[in-house]
């Protein structure tokens, strides 16, 4: 049987990828702050939770983010931009992640397909950004894209039919977007649903490489 792990699984998107991969018949370890403690700006509680499960995880997805940095929420000018709200959303952004991985790797087998998948988001992309703003957002979608590409360098070394993936979800209907207008939306379980999909089509040459929820790539 399938195993997978979902950390941040009490947001709408994990919650989904539970629900959906649990549907199929994959045993799923659900994990999140809410529900069971796990903080992943700690790296003793991602030690500490990680290090109960067995090994031989066969895909482990890194849920976990937020939009507001010390209570503030994205910056549209530098002149809102605070020391406070960027080191908070790298914490949970890219930071939290990146331990989550570092602690995964030795979940993941090395004798046959395993994938490791963090959300990230179109608005991390340095090569598709036009508009600007949301600096510290951005900021740390691009330093968790920097961190799957190094993960992806590193587990071909031991593990060499593992991905490490960037994925966009798209704008999802949860309380992370209520705030946005004028955008379609699409429901966590058709997220859920879309980012299974891709994942699913892609293989060990694309390790290290950030889609969206349609399967395209996205630009670094």
């Amino acid at each position: 049987m399938e195993r997978a792990l979902i950390i941040g699984a009490s947001g709408g998107i994990g919650a989904a990828l539970a629900r959906r991969l649990t549907a199929r018949g994959t045993q799923v370890t659900a994990l999140s702050r809410s529900a069971d403690g796990l903080d992943v700006t700690q790296e003793d509680s991602i030690r500490e939770a990680l290090g109960r499960l067995e090994p031989g995880l066969d895909l482990v997805i890194c849920a976990t983010g937020k939009l507001e940095g010390a209570g503030q929420g994205p910056e549209k000018a530098f002149s809102r931009l605070t020391a406070a709200a960027m080191a908070d959303q790298y914490a949970t952004n890219c930071i939290g992640p990146a331990l989550v991985l570092k602690h995964a790797m030795a979940l993941l087998p090395r004798d046959r397909r395993a994938v490791f998948a963090a959300l990230s988001a179109r608005v991390g992309s340095i090569g598709d950004n036009g508009l600007g703003g949301w600096m510290s957002y951005r900021a740390a979608k691009a330093g968790l894209n920097q961190v799957v590409r190094c993960g992806a360098i590193e587990l071909a070394r031991t593990h060499p039919q593992a991905l490490c993936l960037a994925l966009h979800p798209g704008t999802v209907e949860t309380p992370f977007t209520e705030g946005f207008t004028g955008r379609d939306k699409h429901s966590p379980d058709t997220a859920a649903d879309h980012l299974l999909e891709v994942i699913a089509g892609l293989g060990p040459e694309d390790s290290g490489s950030f889609h969206d929820w349609r399967g395209t790539p996205v630009p670094w």
